[in-house]
Order: structure tokens, then sequence, then C-alpha cells
């Protein structure tokens, strides 16, 4: 029996699901099929995917932050891991799970996080220079700027915010953290503010997505579970990944096409030849459409790639 899939949340006003129906849809959900959530968030991709299992079907649900416990959906199909998505095999392991038969992953940042000023996410409200996901880590957005050196700062906002002049705001920070403590993002924006680029919102919003992305280890997050995507997911099932900037689509567009990250062997006469354990279901990304844009600004950048264990 077909099952519609209806947008839902357990709060509104905690997340807005991008591309509900695409990805869940993509997913080709087997009824009594087991499903991972990588990034549970405010449960409304959870929900679709929940909307589409039957009885005997199983959800299991990821999340690194703490306050996404409050939207679990209460259904006895679920089970929940307060954990990053990075460390999947090995909690399927613990949920007595080997290979599942789908696996979501939903790499934006929540309209919870930017929205909560204790956070530290958004450049609109004064707030600690924090951007943890996962408060148990140590390592805060203040802690980066205080102690990486010039060299690993201008990296980072090159390769994570396509700063304009990073070499440039590298150079300040490291001589202005000398005198001034950057514990806030009030401070920040206030200490870099004589060398924005173009529109400040714009450039403040770079500084920020660079920042949070080093300290959350994204793209190393990513980056490992696609390589364990070969290993848990059983033949036929498929892999649906909505990310949010141009390297974690790169890695996941060139993972399912490559099935690994790995360098081909340069020998010629090498007998090893590398196969390719996916088929690649979206040739090009799925991107929302403009009513999705409209109703959610949050989902413009936002790309899902599907793909299927062979």
């Amino acid at each position: 029996m077909e099952r519609k899939v209806t947008p839902q949340a357990s709060d509104p006003f905690y997340h807005v699901p991008v591309l509900l129906l695409e990805a869940v849809e993509g997913l080709n959900i087997r009824p009594a099929g087991v499903y991972v959530d990588c990034t549970l968030g405010g449960g409304g991709h959870g929900r679709a995917l929940l909307q589409q299992l039957g009885p005997n079907g199983k959800l299991i649900a990821f999340d690194q932050d703490a306050d996404a416990v409050q939207n679990l959906p209460a259904d006895p199909r679920v089970q929940f891991w307060p954990q990053n998505f990075r460390h999947l095999r090995r909690f399927l392991r613990l949920s007595g799970v080997d290979q599942v038969d789908g696996v979501l992953a939903d790499l934006g940042v929540s309209s919870h996080q930017f929205d909560e000023a204790d956070r530290g996410f958004s450049i609109r409200f004064e707030g600690p220079l924090d951007m943890r996901m996962d408060q148990r880590q140590s390592m805060t957005a203040a802690d980066v700027i205080a102690q990486y050196e010039e060299s690993a700062l201008h990296r980072m906002f090159e390769q994570y915010g396509e700063v304009t002049n990073s070499r440039t705001l590298a150079r300040l920070l490291v001589s202005q953290r000398q005198h001034v403590k950057i514990d806030s993002t009030e401070a920040l924006k206030q200490v870099i503010r004589e060398i924005v680029k173009g529109n400040p919102s714009k450039y403040f919003a770079q500084v920020f997505q660079a920042l949070r992305m080093e300290v959350n280890e994204e793209v190393a997050s990513l980056q490992e579970l696609l390589e364990q995507l070969p290993a848990v997911l059983k033949p036929g099932g498929r892999a649906a990944i909505i990310t949010f900037h141009s390297i974690e689509d790169r890695l996941v567009k060139h993972f399912f096409r490559k099935g690994s990250f790995e360098d081909p062997d340069p020998n010629p006469f090498s007998r090893t030849e590398s196969v390719n354990p996916f088929e690649v279901i979206t040739r090009k990304p799925i991107e929302p459409t403009e009513e999705e844009k409209r109703i959610n600004p949050r989902s413009r950048s936002a790309k899902l790639r599907i793909a299927e264990k062979r």
C-alpha cells in the first residue's frame, strides 16, 4: 500500500525540514525496513520516514545536539542515539543492526540552533562565541580564534567560508587577540568590522560559517559517514544526503560516483580494479522548488544527492 508523505514536525519553530518529500521518496522506502536519520533535529524527516514504515519497520535516529531529544517521536519503532553520525557503524552494532535499508542525512544547521543566542551560531544575536553542536566537546569558536596559528585561520576562512580576504582576516585576528578578548559574537564582529568586504551581513555569515564548520569538524564527520555507507547499506538500500555547502556537495558527489576517497592505483600493470558499490540515482542534485525557497529562505543553498547500493 502506498503511503503519502505529509510534512510534520514536533515543533514547527524548531526547524523546517528541507527537501522533505524529495528526500523521503528518494529513499524508496520498504515498509518493513530499517532506516537511519543521521540528523534528527526538529524531527521532521524522521516523522516522514515513520509514515512510510509499517509496524515492523524501524528508525534509528542520531543527533549530537542534546536539544534534539525533545523532538524525538513517541514511537516504539524509534531508537535514538545522542551521538555524531560519524559513529554510525559503531552504534548500529550496539543496536543489534548490521545493515540498513536506507540512510538520510540533512547536514544543515537547525533554525533552533541559529535562533538560540547562547549557542553563538547567528550573527543576529549577542552571545558567547560557542558554536558547538555537541556541548560535551571542549573546543569552542572562541578557542579557535584564540589558539589557532595565522596559517590555520587563513585556511579555515578560505576553505570553509570562502572569505575573499581570508589572509587579511587571519592576520587581523592574530594581532587583535593579543589586546582584546574575542569571546562573544559581538566582539568578533567589532574586531573584523574594519576589513569587511562587500555586504557586511554576508561577510559575517561567511566568517561564522567557517568557524562553525571547524569547531564541529563537519567536513571530517561527513567524510567518515560516507566511508561507512558501503558497509552499512544492504544491496538495494539507498543513501540520501542534503548538503548546504559546496565542499560538502563535492564530497558527496565524488563519493557516490567513485565509491571511495582513495586515489586510483597509478601503476599501469596493477590488476586491482576498484568497483563502485553505488549506482547514482540523481545525476544532478535535487534543489528546492521556488515555492520552498520562498517559504523557507534557509533552504536556498540545499542540494540533495541520492545513491543506491548495488
